[in-house]
């Protein structure tokens, strides 16, 4: 499936569900895809509120889970289900078990070194599915150093993928986003594009324009920008993936594979 074709699909798609149809139409295909989905919409508004199918994707909360009290806690940004998580060696994490990928070339050209910052760290990779609440937010309170948008295809991020495609993480299109933690340690977020993302919005950076005609990565910097836990700063607009880096020693991470968790949910411990 080449680049091109998978650009195309997640076009069409994403014209299809920004499209505001009339209200009766609009309602038959929102409450549908409710359906087919199986979401859970206790949280959030009516079906028939959301005015494309795109608004209900990225709804907000109406009333948001609260966060734990002790700030030392790691919270889950995001409703996903984790299917991966281990220790970082020799550069290399996992994609699903069995199938490495060096993180190196997944961080890109304006992150010379920095692999080796979270060289003996842990990672923690997050699956969006279609039916997943589509924001994130921060798992710690974090100093943003530096964004990169890396263009690149958009194969699904599914199971049968995940096993069978070597270094799809690598070839997706994907932000790269450098932080540092309260204590000075290097923690990175990286959100993958996939099929049917037609996009990946960054709150704090208004010039990210994924699936688009750029072809070259584009790299900012920050100074003085601190995002609080359980802040948002963004959301995909479909589901994907959000692969999460952390210094040696910076957490102690209690998550296993397959598990699902949800926003605020506790994940283990920041040292």
């Amino acid at each position: 499936m080449s680049k091109h074709f998978t650009s195309i699909i997640s076009m069409y798609f994403g014209k299809f569900a920004s499209k505001a149809f009339t209200p009766m139409i609009q309602n038959f295909i929102n409450k549908s895809y409710v359906k087919l989905m199986g979401l859970d919409m206790a949280s959030f508004k009516e079906p028939s509120e959301y005015k494309t199918l795109n608004k209900l994707f990225t709804r907000a909360f109406v009333i948001p889970p609260k966060l734990p009290s002790d700030k030392d806690l790691l919270i889950s940004g995001v409703d996903a289900l984790i299917t991966d998580a281990g220790t970082i060696v020799e550069g290399k994490a996992y994609q699903i078990k069995g199938m490495s990928y060096d993180i190196d070339r997944l961080f890109g050209e304006f992150h010379t070194g920095l692999s080796d910052k979270v060289e003996g760290g842990e990672f923690i990779n997050f699956y969006l599915s279609p039916k997943d609440y589509h924001r994130y937010h921060m798992p710690m309170t974090l100093k943003i150093l530096s964004l990169t948008h890396i263009p690149g295809k958009l194969y699904p991020v599914n199971f049968p993928l995940l096993r069978n495609k070597k270094d799809l993480f690598i070839e997706n299109e994907r932000v790269v986003i450098e932080c540092e933690d309260e204590k000075g340690r290097t923690q990175v977020l990286v959100l993958v594009g996939a099929l049917n993302v037609g996009k990946m919005v960054v709150t704090f950076e208004e010039n990210i324009r994924t699936n688009s005609e750029i072809r070259a990565p584009k790299h900012y910097t920050y100074e003085n920008l601190t995002l609080e836990r359980g802040e948002l700063f963004g959301w995909f607009e479909m589901g994907s993936t959000i692969l999460t880096f952390s210094q040696k020693g910076s957490i102690f991470p209690e998550v296993a594979i397959n598990q699902k968790v949800l926003f605020t949910d506790v994940l283990g411990k920041v040292l």
